[in-house]
């Protein structure tokens, strides 16, 4: 939902100049009823979570009114609504039985003052840097540990204080069930899980509010006797000024960095999930820090919880139509006003209604698409593992131990090479070993587990296809070459990588970008070439079965998926003339695959408009008629053979091609006679520095460009706009295309026009 910061213009003479309102008051309209049911659905949120913490209800209040007010006008979220959330339930319980309230008050307050100093040192986006699947699975085992602990205040008993003794003492809980409070709570989890089947008009109300408000009065009537929250006079009187805690100082340390940490990546997490929820500006994230540090600040030293941002009240928030921070900031002057006037009513709430909420809440944070996603991606051991830490050991100890996990399992995957040995299909074929990923010394014992199954006197070819490779690696590998050849086998290694397996000789290793294309020539990986691994030795295959070897290998799968839709029929958009030099590729220079171009490949990229070669009018006619092809493109290239054939031609040194080889140069020798006339192509090409040679070249495509507009078939196309024409120049040496006008020529690659 957008927010606006513009301000709005109020009318005005036409002798003063306009005045404007604040930004909070143009956008008054929506923050208010957006403030209104924000404020209903954390009044009874806020309660709960403070009885689940064992900490003073009003402690609750508190923290939702300093979230509200303090976190909504300082922090960098404009519609997150701060206040005390159920993720810190578990830890603030723990803290209240180890140091007490005050204690507590005070460990909220430093927490605070660390999560002001991330803030202002500017890393809110490295907090960021946490694993998801260990914050949800965190959440999860904090709910698991809610719905224990409130299963036994829903029954009329007292939580213990571990999940452990919470699950062991259910069957005697359940034994000793009062049954007015089972009911009661029952009642309230019955009507949450029904409210959403509701009418829209009933929906409008609150769940919780509805819930919690229908059952008290309820509760009043049939079961005045159950037990209700209790406390002495209004907010102000519950105000407490935290103390420092009497020795156990390492304990209160780790417990303010556990405070901090755990109220920081909550806050961002969901000032985040806001963000994606409206379309107005961004949470800064470093702001959002230092308002939730200020407000934990201020919520400590007052006797609150530790303050969070909190998705529940956040989505109402954006839900309800807020537009600005307005709305968090009079959601807490809310809470401040009935606390104050109203907390009699709060006395009324029976301690199994607050349970029965917080059940429901506790079943929210175990989220079935989380662990569904886990397991897609491979991280439900990390998932499992925090969740039963967090509900077994504590929150911090499960929280770390889920870091670490997922910190090794990060590693595992990012270091472990994937390397196999493939014996071959037919006796006179080589084995392959296969080689993949990070080849470090990580990989070693695989590395030699693997190559010592290839037995000995066999022919292998090494399949190198890594994105690192140190030294280690490297020696191991050519040890074990060496042993391969001493029994008279045949050792070939092809790299398909992004890192050289020479520079690991001597060099410092680092991690290479990954290279998408191109196939290097087969002159770098036939057994012949230069490679320094390679043991001089021949394959007994010819050079191109080879290749067709390589490529059912290596690429025939990748391929197979890119022309299955190809199988019926093409539709290229381009007829692509080109010279018949094997260094020109048509697909490698215009990032095309299979189905892209239409290729009509000759002797110097020539075209003819007179009806002279039924094999160049054919291929324009198919193109053009057949196909619809939207342009056809000329590309000359440097170096050409064709146009040194044509100047030597010209120069009476023709070669001796024969008889056909000299007609076929008809086509191109107009191109020198523009070349000596000073063709506007042949002077900007001078004047770039290309040699005379490719001055000639880039001419030729001019003139082949203008045929084509003579042409019967793609004349009428060209002249209507149904039909485009493009000249192109491969520059061999520099591997950068150029591209050729009638009247010249244009650098596509800023970086090479200046050539000269």
């Amino acid at each position: 939902m957008p927010q606006s910061n513009e301000s709005a213009t109020v009318p005005a003479d036409s002798h003063s100049p306009p005045r404007t309102k604040p930004a909070f008051l143009s956008n008054f309209g929506a923050d208010l009823p957006a403030s209104l049911v924000v404020f209903l659905v954390a009044l009874p949120l806020s309660l709960g979570i403070a009885a689940a913490s064992g900490a003073p209800v009003m402690a609750g209040l508190i923290a939702a009114a300093v979230g509200g007010i303090v976190a909504g006008s300082l922090g960098g979220s404009p519609l997150q609504v701060s206040g005390p959330a159920a993720g810190l339930t578990v830890v603030v319980a723990g803290l209240v039985d180890e140091f007490g309230w005050q204690v507590t008050c005070a460990i909220t307050a430093a927490a605070g003052v660390v999560q002001l100093l991330m803030g202002v040192s500017r890393i809110g986006r490295a907090a960021l840097a946490v694993s998801p699947v260990v914050v949800k699975a965190m959440l999860a085992g904090i709910g698991i540990t809610i719905i224990l602990q409130q299963l036994h205040v829903l029954l009329g008993g007292q939580a213990a204080g571990s999940a452990i003794e919470n699950l062991t003492g259910l069957p005697a809980a359940i034994t000793n069930v009062e049954l007015h409070s089972a009911l009661l709570g029952l009642a309230v989890v019955a009507i949450l899980l029904t409210w959403k089947f509701l009418p829209a008009a009933v929906r409008k109300i609150p769940g919780p509010l509805a819930a919690v408000v229908a059952v008290t009065a309820v509760s009043v009537a049939v079961a005045p006797s159950v037990e209700r929250i209790s406390f002495s006079g209004s907010i102000f009187d519950a105000i407490a000024l935290p103390s420092l805690p009497d020795g156990n100082w390492r304990a209160a340390a780790m417990a303010v960095i556990t405070v901090a940490l755990i109220a920081s990546i909550e806050s961002l997490l969901s000032a985040v999930a806001v963000d994606k929820m409206h379309g107005g500006s961004r949470t800064n994230l470093n702001r959002e820090l230092v308002g939730q540090g200020s407000a934990n600040v201020v919520s400590g030293m007052l006797g609150g919880l530790p303050v969070t941002g909190v998705i529940v009240r956040s989505a109402t928030n954006v839900e309800a139509g807020a537009k600005s921070r307005t709305s968090a900031i009079l959601h807490g002057v809310w809470v401040l006003v009935f606390s104050a006037l109203f907390a009699g009513l709060i006395q009324l709430i029976p301690l199994s209604v607050l349970a029965g909420l917080l059940l429901v809440i506790g079943a929210k944070l175990i989220k079935i698409a989380d662990i569904r996603t886990s397991l897609r991606t491979g991280d439900l051991l990390v998932y499992s593992v925090t969740l039963v830490c967090v509900v077994a050991l504590n929150l911090l100890e499960g929280v770390i131990i889920g870091l670490a996990l997922a910190a090794l399992c990060v590693l595992w995957r990012v270091l472990r090479a994937q390397i196999q040995a493939h014996a071959p299909s037919a006796e006179a074929l080589p084995w392959r070993v296969t080689i993949a990923g990070s080849c470090s010394f990580f990989a070693l014992p695989r590395l030699n587990r693997v190559l010592h199954s290839v037995p000995e006197r066999q022919d292998v070819v090494v399949e190198l296809n890594a994105d690192y490779l140190d030294h280690a690696f490297r020696e191991a590998l050519v040890a074990w070459q060496k042993q391969q050849r001493n029994t008279g086998a045949s050792v070939i290694l092809e790299e398909h990588g992004t890192t050289a397996f020479s520079d690991a000789e001597d060099n410092t290793p680092q991690r290479q970008d990954p290279r998408e294309f191109p196939l290097p020539p087969r002159t770098s990986w036939l057994p012949s070439g230069a490679n320094p691994v390679d043991d001089g030795g021949r394959l007994p295959l010819h050079s191109i079965l080879l290749g067709i070897d390589k490529y059912h290998r290596r690429h025939a799968d990748k391929v197979r998926p890119l022309v299955q839709d190809l199988t019926e029929g093409q539709n290229p958009d381009t007829l692509f003339v080109a010279c018949v030099d094997s260094r020109v590729n048509p697909n490698l220079i215009t990032s095309s695959g299979p189905g892209d171009l239409l290729t009509l490949r000759n002797i110097g990229n020539v075209v003819c408009n007179d009806g002279s070669d039924a094999s160049i009018d054919s291929a324009l006619s198919f193109a053009v008629k057949g196909l619809a092809v939207d342009s056809i493109v000329v590309c000359g290239h440097s170096n050409c053979g064709a146009m040194k054939a044509v100047i030597a031609d010209a120069e009476g040194a023709s070669p001796d091609m024969g008889d056909g080889f000299d007609a076929w140069l008809e086509h191109a020798r107009p191109s020198y006679s523009a070349l000596l006339a000073g063709h506007p192509v042949a002077v900007a090409a001078s004047a770039e520095g290309y040699s005379r040679l490719d001055q000639l070249s880039m001419v030729n495509v001019a003139l082949q460009l203008r045929k084509l507009e003579e042409h019967p078939v793609t004349g009428p196309a060209l002249a209507s706009g149904q039909l485009q024409a493009t000249g192109l120049f491969y520059d061999i040496c520099t591997a950068r295309v150029v591209l050729v006008t009638p009247e010249g020529i244009e650098q596509l690659d800023p970086s090479m026009a200046v050539r000269v």
